[in-house]
């Protein structure tokens, strides 16, 4: 994730707890670690709430949503709430900030969720979408938009999936897409990375025209 000045966040994962975390890396400097992360999960998706300045981490393993200031220090779970658990695999994946609200997706549940804030904290939980296992990171499809796009890393697909709920197929294997992990919108087009970590043939980055409205 890049900041207005050119700072760069990112996770990592080492499984070992002197290095596994949130870390910062500004401008012509080194990577710094702000905030340890628990060894035992699986740190992976990121967002930012500009308004609170507080950054929100997803662990795909531990099935937690975490909180820590921008200036870093301990990072405290948010919520743990049986929705964003796993049922084998991988649980809460991709996450979004958006209008008071926290969105993530589940990877083996298949769902779509909405999370609002209360004073900060997390309170109700509404499944925004069901029945998409194997939903990996999403995006919304445009400012002031609650209509989604989405990558189903299992079935090799990009879903628009709607304010009702409704999910519309995009892109298939037959674009090019390989597991794809994570999507971007910038203007009419979406990107999506193709990570083909099964096949391990051709990952990719896919550029794609969104569809008019």
């Amino acid at each position: 994730m890049r900041q207005a000045d050119g700072t760069l966040y990112f996770l990592y994962a080492s499984g070992e707890a002197a290095s596994t975390g949130l870390y910062r890396l500004r401008p012509g400097g080194t990577p710094q670690r702000i905030a340890a992360l628990p060894a035992t999960g699986l740190p992976n998706g990121l967002a930012f709430d500009e308004r609170t300045r507080t950054f929100y981490i997803t662990d795909s393993v531990l099935g937690t949503i975490s909180a820590v200031s921008d200036t870093g220090g301990r990072a405290s779970v948010w919520s743990s709430a049986p929705e964003l658990a796993s049922t084998g695999f991988l649980g809460v994946n991709g996450i979004k900030v958006r209008d008071g609200a926290v969105w993530v997706t589940n990877l083996d549940k298949g769902t779509l969720l909405r999370i609002t804030m209360r004073h900060g904290r997390a309170d109700r939980i509404e499944v925004r979408a069901s029945g998409l296992t194997g939903i990996d990171d999403f995006t919304f499809a445009g400012k002031g938009s609650d209509d989604v796009i989405a990558a189903i890393v299992g079935q090799n697909t990009v879903a628009g999936i709607d304010r009702a709920g409704r999910a519309t197929t995009l892109l298939t294997a037959a674009d090019g897409l390989q597991n794809p992990t994570s999507v971007a919108v910038r203007g009419s087009h979406a990107y999506v990375t193709s990570a083909a970590y099964l096949t391990g043939t051709d990952p990719n980055l896919i550029v794609a025209s969104l569809p008019r409205r």
